[in-house]
């Protein structure tokens, strides 16, 4: 069962809103941009402005900037990647609108590092035929692209809430979103539960990668937005699809919380993957070796470490030089350096962990999910770009291009919705120390590898936390925000009976087109009964 809203003090204030926005990412802050032509926009953030996943993106934004590249050839390598399930219309929408997007974000002042003629210096990640990647600062790109975003904002002067955790979406009699409940912890600014009142609401809250063990995701990406869809109604679409990144820097046994991520774009210059004997162990299984997409790079690993039984592989980059690291890694290079590795001389100890969600909430092209006046960009809606399987460095350009698409759809879309429906009674939260234990049931039982056992033990072993039951507070709207997409993660899994992409079912170790080229969509009941159907089923 998964509640139909979060038990949660009765709002003490209310806030007036045309749109109100939720993430500070790039999908948010472009949205917030965007939308404020058409009225009043409230940006809510879960923390500080800059501290969502966007601004730790290394490898850059793909566009098809080259002369010698072209839309066609990024959609060829998009579709590739997705494994038969992207959605074509989703992708030509993304590769013939992201050039433009991009320079846009240009006009706004983001500055990509340049070549010596003073065109865009692009770089080629795994999974791309082409040199198409744009970066910033080396491996800083999402820290530049935030740092633009934020300053265009402030100069906007739209409005801001940070420290705000989204709890519910308000909705009319007729069922259209009209506004959210939220609960916010900063100073200066309204205290405690309350509502924003609003015509419009767009989710861009990120991620969910805090549901395992080990993520390079930060702190705040609970799956919220997830969450609140589906206890909303809302359609939610292909979680089964986890993507891990094949390359993050090892730890140690135990290592918990957020991982360093070791940027696919090391291995676009050179670097090269190998096992503690040395031995290059991608040559001879994908064409492209070390720089196939994200799924056959992270289960080449996981396979050489059950073969060898190593807890751990190494990224080799010694070849590259100290000028290459400095120069065009130095956030890497420093990070390494702070844990005791020094990549320069030795190789770097790397393991696959929880990266990016492909699957989402179910959006059209322009961000309309199926709840009126709900809209969902970036990590936490399912455009239908990433299919089984997200291309590197397509996740900030399809947020960026469908932020846009938002603001674009929303002068004939906006109505002002009725008064408030009585809320659904709120019940079952779970305690805060389920946080760990549904961290520890997803990496054992449905991380990057998955069969029918593990995870029918996972939904046992999920169900049986629904006892431990927790206070209104942060920590327990969090555990059960992650608890329900956790639980949804594992029914879609389940149910997906084939390997495809990201999701990786030991037990059916073959793709499956007559059967399963076709989405998985989630939904919750008005019984808080979660449903997971084909689709057109």
């Amino acid at each position: 069962m998964i509640p139909r809203r979060l038990t949660a003090p009765e709002p003490g204030w209310t806030r007036p809103a045309d749109i109100v926005v939720i993430g500070s990412g790039i999908a948010g802050l472009v949205a917030a941009l965007r939308c404020r032509q058409h009225g009043r926009v409230l940006l809510v953030t879960k923390a500080l402005l800059d501290e969502g996943s966007t601004r730790w993106a290394q490898g850059g934004i793909a566009a098809a900037l080259a002369p010698d590249d072209s839309p066609d050839e990024h959609l060829a390598d998009t579709l590739t990647a997705g494994v038969g399930l992207c959605d074509e219309a989703a992708v030509r929408v993304l590769v013939t609108e992201g050039p433009d997007a991009v320079r846009r974000l240009i006009e706004l002042g983001t500055e990509f590092d340049r070549e010596h003629d003073g065109g865009i210096a692009l770089a080629r990640e795994g999974g791309h035929h082409r040199r198409r990647i744009a970066h910033a600062g080396g491996d800083a790109t999402g820290a530049e692209i935030s740092r633009a975003l934020l300053a265009a904002l402030k100069e906007a002067r739209v409005e801001v809430i940070e420290h705000a955790v989204v709890l519910d979406l308000l909705k009319d009699g007729d069922g259209r979103a009209a506004g959210v409940t939220l609960h916010v912890m900063g100073e200066g600014q309204p205290h405690g539960v309350g509502a924003v009142r609003a015509r419009a609401v767009v989710l861009a809250t990120g991620g969910l990668g805090q549901v395992f063990s080990a993520t390079t995701n930060p702190e705040v990406s609970t799956g919220d937005g997830v969450a609140l869809a589906l206890r909303a109604g809302a359609a939610v679409t292909d979680l089964e699809f986890v993507q891990f990144h094949p390359t993050v820097l090892w730890l140690g046994e135990g290592a918990r919380g957020r991982q360093p991520l070791i940027s696919e774009a090391v291995r676009g210059e050179g670097a090269h993957l190998v096992d503690h004997a040395g031995e290059r162990f991608m040559l001879g299984g994908h064409e492209l070796a070390e720089l196939a997409p994200r799924d056959v790079v992270t289960k080449g690993i996981m396979n050489r470490m059950r073969e060898t039984g190593a807890s751990h592989m190494f990224l080799d980059g010694r070849h590259l030089g100290a000028f290459t690291w400095e120069r065009r890694f130095p956030t890497i290079l420093a990070a390494c350096r702070h844990h005791g590795i020094d990549p320069v001389r030795e190789p770097i100890p790397v393991v696959p962990a929880a990266h990016y969600a492909s699957g989402g909430v179910r959006t059209d092209l322009y961000g309309r999910t199926s709840v009126p006046g709900l809209y969902a960009c970036g990590e936490v809606a399912c455009t239908g770009v990433h299919g089984a399987n997200r291309l590197a460095s397509n996740s900030l350009l399809e947020g960026l291009v469908f932020a846009e698409r938002i603001a674009k759809a929303l002068p004939g879309d906006l109505a002002t919705p009725g008064e408030p429906a009585e809320p659904v009674p709120g019940r079952g939260l779970l305690a805060p120390d389920t946080r760990p234990e549904i961290q520890r049931i997803m990496t054992a039982h449905a991380g990057v590898l998955r069969d029918a056992e593990g995870l029918a033990a996972a939904e046992r072993e999920l169900h049986a936390l629904t006892a431990r039951e927790g206070a209104p507070g942060v920590e327990s709207w969090e555990a059960t925000n992650l608890h329900a997409v956790a639980t949804a993660i594992v029914t879609a899994a389940r149910r997906r009976e084939e390997t495809r992409g990201s999701h990786w079912r030991e037990d059916h170790p073959d793709r499956d087109d007559t059967t399963w080229s076709t989405h998985l969509i989630t939904t919750v009941t008005p019984e808080g009964e979660l449903t997971t159907t084909k689709e057109g089923s």
